[in-house]
């Protein structure tokens, strides 16, 4: 009998597969496609995603949703963000009680704007199932290859976030936790919005300059969106904040950044996204976040200039240039209101 059992055979999935078993413990790999997921059983190599990286004998690859889970206390959820309600509707029918599931996946439902534990509890409503998130910076690319990285798991229950973290804590993946789910989660899936407007900006041949205008006032827009959902203004300047921001902003293991980029050169959304060859989290999440914008009456000029970008078909050059030109503000608000020029 497994001991975990991992749903998606992406990079991130296969990742943390292969350092779940590292640790000794037997896995289970699902993944939706019976031809690649054989494959990946014969060669015991994921070529398609993670490519050089052998997969240890422990992990058993399976086609079969239920044969994976089976008994399976700890499932680990790393299929793309819109695909986690189909899903978790299907888990629903045969995860055992008890079982602790923890989401990957960084975004936010499109036709509701809910956060992904938000439609995990809804689709697990009246099981005894308990739900943590794992967010941070972390590239599936270097933490199958024992690169040190440090991430966050988020859970209402401290006991259960604890558990988790013990689950996943190696030598060269450490593990904190948080209670603030709203924090980790919107931080999460809002900076792969500013990292496609990064990648834009980058596309158009603009420099370091841009990027870290991008990066710091990205951050800010974040933070204020997050922190009038209710989430704790401290979570974004932590891992799945500021962390995740930079990483994706900035690495070119980052298919949001690479997609952006793309963009910047002349390609339709489309043609990047197809040129990028997996799921670009951020174009969902920029629709998501203009929703949640207006929602919460919190003004995100960037996200709302990417969105312009992606789905208007906006010059991404004027879009900067309105970006540029908007009515002169202070940096921070809070500081100018106490007069202490």
């Amino acid at each position: 009998m497994a001991d975990a059992a991992v749903l998606g055979a992406g990079s991130w999935g296969t990742a943390l597969a292969i350092l779940l078993a590292k640790k000794g413990m037997a896995v289970n790999l699902w993944g939706r496609e019976p031809e690649k997921i054989k494959k990946i059983k014969s060669g015991r190599e994921n070529t398609l995603y993670l490519p050089g990286v052998a997969m240890p004998a422990n992990i058993e690859v399976t086609a079969d949703l239920k044969e994976a889970v089976d008994k399976v206390k700890y499932v680990v959820l790393s299929v793309p963000s819109h695909a986690v309600r189909d899903i978790c509707a299907q888990l629903n029918n045969c995860v055992r009680e008890g079982a602790i599931v923890i989401n990957t996946a960084k975004g936010i439902e499109t036709d509701t704007s809910k956060r992904l534990s938000e439609v995990m509890k809804e689709e697990f409503a009246g099981r005894d199932i308990h739900i943590a998130v794992l967010s941070g910076p972390s590239h599936a690319e270097e933490v199958a290859r024992d690169m040190p990285t440090a991430v966050v798991i988020g859970a209402h229950d401290r006991d259960k976030a604890e558990e988790v973290q013990e689950l996943f804590m190696t030598p060269a993946f450490r593990v904190y936790t948080n209670p603030d789910l709203i924090g980790m989660e919107l931080g999460g899936a809002l900076k792969n919005v500013i990292a496609l407007g990064t990648g834009i900006a980058e596309g158009l041949g603009f420099g370091d300059n841009s990027k870290a205008a991008l990066i710091t006032r990205g951050a800010a827009e974040i933070a204020r969106l997050g922190t009038a959902a209710g989430a704790n203004p401290l979570t974004f300047a932590g891992l799945t904040g500021i962390g995740d921001l930079i990483v994706t902003c900035t690495s070119m293991h980052s298919r949001n950044r690479r997609a952006g980029i793309l963009i910047g050169r002349g390609l339709s959304l489309e043609q990047a996204v197809e040129e990028v060859g997996m799921v670009v989290e951020g174009v969902r999440a920029t629709q998501a976040a203009c929703a949640l914008s207006e929602k919460y009456r919190v003004t995100m000029p960037i996200c709302r200039e990417t969105y312009n970008v992606l789905f208007l078909q906006k010059n991404p050059r004027d879009a900067v240039v309105d970006l540029m030109m908007r009515h002169k503000k202070h940096e921070v608000e809070e500081v100018a209101k106490q007069d202490r020029w």
